[in-house]
């Protein structure tokens, strides 16, 4: 049978951002600060949980370690649920069962991540049925555990950059926060997470694809920003049609398989929206934390409020929101025209109880082809536009470190 394997969530209301189109009202406080049930620990989360049964086994999830990555914050739980079984309905049947006993617990506002067993945790699990060994199954990060480089004693600072629309100019921004982070001497990677519409390798004038050494991806390196994206492994620009779980397993590849040596930060450019890739993101990194990027259009902030509500759901702190396009800035006059608007940016931010730490006016680099180091998108380091991306990173270092 094919499978249609999906990555699922619920997105309540309840104690979440609530949009409106007219106006972006602020988020409610947590559940547990009006009343609802105190929030389960994480043994209970366990105990109740304990009766379901994998349907290809008919043995309990918990005794075979297949809850995982269990997150609990004021009125939220979010957890990991591997799938053995391959039929969609009974997939389905197993999710909401889950749901249903935390519910039934009092948790409300429960995120469910469904994939699939590796193959290594399948042997495992094999092995254990014919050893009746008790080795445990590991699992954290979606796969990635135990990975030096996510572990959370590495020291690297993740930072997401999202946005909830495209045509706002987010991949530009990452990319010049990533150079000037890197202008302040940190030690920068960048991973492309945009898979359907990457443009990373583009926008930095990268021409040259990363190198295999003993099956190790070496990125490339450009402004002082190791790099990794899809866009290296496609040819002529063709589109990427794959669905969900492929791209969260490339996205673990580019963590898993890429030597990225030591960093400070990591910043990952993620598509549009609040899609799977986000969603994985999420899962793969619970310590990453998030700016998200908009434009002064009113239109564009209530949209970006869902990227924002999401982080919120998924338990990650937002660093700050950079409003892009903020005004068009005369070159002869200085005069500032509000183009798109005004306000949108510190709107977003006051809603989402966060910083406004960036604007940004509109208007492309002045860069040559000619120029050695030509890119179509990234600032030089001491223009105006640049100083502002400075000033940006030097707030979020503060705020990181």
């Amino acid at each position: 049978m094919k499978r249609a394997n999906r990555l699922r969530t619920t997105l309540p209301l309840n104690g979440n951002a609530i949009i409106d189109r007219n106006e972006i009202r602020s988020i409610n406080l947590p559940a547990t600060e009006q009343g609802c049930f105190p929030m389960l620990s994480r043994e209970q989360i366990q105990e109740l949980l304990l009766p379901i049964t994998d349907p290809e086994t008919g043995k309990s999830l918990v005794e075979m370690q297949l809850i995982r990555d269990i997150m609990i914050k004021e009125d939220r739980i979010s957890l990991s649920l591997v799938c053995l079984e391959t039929d969609e309905t009974k997939r389905m049947e197993l999710e909401q069962e889950v749901r249903d006993r935390l519910r039934e617990g009092g948790a409300e506002n429960v995120h469910i991540r469904l994939r699939d067993a590796t193959d290594h945790e399948r042997s495992q699990l094999n092995q254990r049925e014919t050893t009746g060994g008790e080795e445990k199954l590991k699992g954290h990060a979606a796969g990635l555990e135990g990975h030096g480089l996510i572990s959370e004693d590495s020291g690297v600072h993740f930072i997401a950059i999202a946005s909830g629309k495209g045509g706002v100019g987010k991949s530009t921004v990452t990319v010049n926060l990533a150079a000037a982070l890197a202008r302040r001497g940190k030690r920068v990677g960048l991973i492309d997470a945009d898979i359907y519409g990457f443009s990373v390798p583009d926008m930095m004038g990268i021409e040259e694809g990363p190198v295999v050494e003993g099956g190790t991806i070496i990125p490339v390196e450009r402004f002082g920003v190791k790099v990794m994206s899809m866009g290296f492994f496609i040819r002529e620009n063709n589109p990427v049609i794959w669905r969900g779980p492929m791209l969260g397993k490339m996205l673990r590849q580019f963590f898993s398989d890429v030597a990225w040596g030591e960093l400070d930060y990591m910043l990952l450019d993620l598509p549009p929206g609040t899609g799977d890739v986000a969603l994985d993101v999420h899962q793969m990194l619970p310590q990453s934390k998030e700016v998200i990027v908009t434009t002064p259009h009113a239109t564009a902030a209530f949209v970006a409020a869902r990227a924002g509500s999401m982080a919120l759901q998924t338990d990650h702190e937002i660093l700050g929101v950079i409003e892009n396009m903020a005004y068009y800035q005369c070159s002869a006059c200085g005069q500032k025209d509000y183009i798109f608007g005004r306000g949108g940016g510190a709107k977003l931010a006051e809603n989402l109880h966060t910083d406004l730490i960036g604007q940004i006016p509109l208007g492309a680099p002045d860069n040559h082809v000619s120029e050695p180091d030509f890119s179509p998108s990234v600032y030089k380091a001491g223009t105006d536009t640049a100083q502002l991306f400075d000033e940006i990173a030097d707030r979020l270092i503060i705020k990181c470190e």
